[in-house]
């Protein structure tokens, strides 16, 4: 047993509160008699061990850090400033590695086994953590933490940071002054709800915006209403569908919706909702181009099985959308690569230079 390990058996036999701050102060009391040769930084590596994620939490702790990906044999990866790498973290055992997401999702009322092998959660500080294991996963566990470091506040920020030119970034300002209604488009980890955020800061402060999504990551200021889903129970029961949460935000006077992302049937729901009157409302798509964004949004929409003809769902598609952006990375960076307008003709009136 490691010293880190026997403080950590200490501090739980005292009944301590299971709160970082407690157990750190506990253990700093501890240190002189149990441990006098580790420095009091040793706390902090006790708590990590109790209530978060354990071995990877300095890497969370890491603003450059923006994804922890643990992989079945317990290595770990990272990627920091758009390189993906691997790190000197390990941890010891596949029961290891559930312990730890055991630890921090028990609180949430999510559970991780056999039964249910795969879980997705929102932790405290807004990373989004998902994990599956076996069965499911083959080789072992496997995490993978997604943190929002990028905290960009408005879109000359944004232009300073080189995602934008002062063009780009007056077509953009131009798009939420109009009421248009605009789907961010882009891979994984291109920026997608980061330029979410800076459009809703162009929102004006007097109307009123319902947000939609299946995690709560949208960091919107304002006259804002916030709805979050929910996955069903171990029964299958009480789960709160993003289809739920469109029709509810219907029934909440918004003046603009905003939708975190768009990956299943609540699409037909959105189109809807576009539909009857709520101008300069915003989602985000997994989609490489503006064309891919339209025809996945389709499909998306025809998945929900409401007997609509996909003629009609492509004519309501080009009505109700406005504009596509489309983000991508480029030399480590998160840009945005184009703007292209929508409608009966669609022309694409900004490409990143």
């Amino acid at each position: 047993m490691g010293v880190i390990d026997r403080l950590a058996r200490l501090v739980m036999a005292e009944r301590v509160p299971l709160e970082s701050h407690a157990i750190q102060t506990r253990v700093r009391q501890l240190l002189p008699t149990e441990a006098p040769l580790l420095p009091e930084s040793a706390a902090l590596a006790v708590a990590d061990s109790l209530v978060g994620l354990g071995p990877i939490e300095p890497l969370l702790r890491d603003p450059a850090v923006s994804d922890v990906l643990v992989n079945g044999d317990g290595a770990v990866w990272i990627e920091s400033e758009g390189d993906l790498r691997p790190s000197t973290v390990r941890f010891e055992s596949p029961g290891h590695v559930v312990a730890a997401v055991e630890r921090v999702i028990a609180p949430l009322g999510l559970r991780l086994d056999r039964a249910s092998p795969a879980v997705d959660a929102r932790l405290p500080d807004g990373s989004r953590l998902h994990a599956i294991v076996p069965p499911a996963a083959v080789d072992g566990p496997a995490v993978a933490v997604r943190r929002f470091t990028e905290t960009v506040g408005d879109l000359e920020e944004l232009a300073a940071r080189n995602a934008v030119d002062t063009r780009g970034a007056e077509v953009l300002r131009g798009l939420v002054a109009d009421r248009q209604n605009v789907l961010v488009a882009g891979p994984t980890g291109s920026g997608k709800t980061t330029l979410l955020n800076v459009l809703s800061q162009e929102i004006p402060p007097k109307e009123r915006v319902v947000s939609v999504e299946d995690a709560a990551e949208l960091r919107l200021r304002g006259h804002v209403v916030r709805l979050e889903g929910r996955p069903p129970n171990v029964e299958g029961a009480g789960g709160i569908t993003l289809r739920d949460l469109l029709r509810h935000a219907l029934r909440l006077r918004p003046d603009r919706i905003i939708v975190g992302e768009v990956r299943g049937p609540e699409a037909l729901d959105l189109l809807q909702a576009l539909s009857t009157g709520h101008e300069g409302s915003m989602s985000t798509i997994h989609a490489s181009s503006a064309a891919e964004a339209l025809w996945r949004l389709e499909t998306l929409a025809l998945a929900a099985d409401s007997g609509v003809s996909e003629q009609s769902i492509a004519r309501q598609v080009r009505n109700v959308v406005g504009a596509v952006v489309v983000v991508g990375r480029r030399t480590g960076r998160r840009v945005v690569r184009s703007i292209s307008t929508v409608g009966d003709d669609p022309e694409e009136v900004y490409r990143c230079p």
